[in-house]
């Protein structure tokens, strides 16, 4: 596991994300786990798991969902120091990832099995996070056959059944960060950012796009029964 990959893409003269320099894990410390909701060209989630001294990241496109029912695509991307862990504010534009961060939960997880590395190897993590707003018992399967993109690895993320289950959209019910309480508009406010953009990533402006859709839903269904 190494950082490399993930310095070659940044200028850390321009960008204030870690550069990595003391990832080194405590012996017998909690594994820590974070999720960054991140505003980029695609609104998505940044799924991480810490591991030998590194954040195993996955990209995940729509999110996590409590429901066991529905597996959750997650794109397997470069590894990343753990202190990117405690990472919220603005990626300037034109540099890799540019957008707004929000670390949307945090907390540590543990595996469910006895060796992570040869489950990780065969492509089937079971674990149990401890976060501020997921819990309980998970598994990361790796998935062929769609996916793919530039040799990365597709992985479905999967809740479990347990008593955190549950049909609620937890992205849309608990929006706001983890560290700061702040939606992505009001970070990318505060430090200077594209708010429109960060914004059209808060749930609340999601209801008012459905709502404007719905109405002119209606208004077009009255204009073709008067014809």
């Amino acid at each position: 596991m190494s950082l490399k990959e993930y310095k070659s893409k940044r200028r850390f003269d321009v960008t204030p994300e870690p550069a990595g320099e003391s990832s080194h894990m405590k012996p017998g410390a909690p594994l820590a786990y974070v999720i960054q909701k991140h505003a980029a060209t695609n609104l998505h989630y940044d799924f991480r798991l810490e591991w030998k001294d590194v954040l195993l990241s996955w990209a995940v496109p729509k999110g996590p969902s409590l429901d066991p029912s529905v597996k959750r695509l997650a794109m397997q991307v470069e590894d990343h120091p753990v202190e990117y862990g405690g990472f919220e504010g603005i990626i300037p534009p034109g540099e890799y990832g540019g957008g707004t961060v929000m670390v949307w939960d945090r907390g540590t997880w543990s595996p469910e099995v006895p060796d992570p590395d040869a489950a990780l190897a065969k492509g089937d993590l079971k674990f149990t996070l401890h976060g501020k707003k997921l819990k309980g018992s998970w598994v990361l399967v790796r998935t062929r056959g769609y996916g793919g993109n530039r040799g990365r690895s597709a992985w479905l993320l999967i809740k479990h059944r347990d008593q955190y289950a549950s049909v609620d959209d937890v992205t849309v019910q608990k929006p706001r960060s983890a560290a700061s309480g702040r939606l992505l508009g009001e970070i990318a406010a505060e430090a200077g950012g594209e708010v429109a953009r960060a914004g059209k990533g808060d749930p609340a402006a999601r209801p008012q796009r459905a709502k404007a859709s719905r109405v002119a839903a209606a208004a077009n269904g009255r204009k073709r029964r008067k014809a």
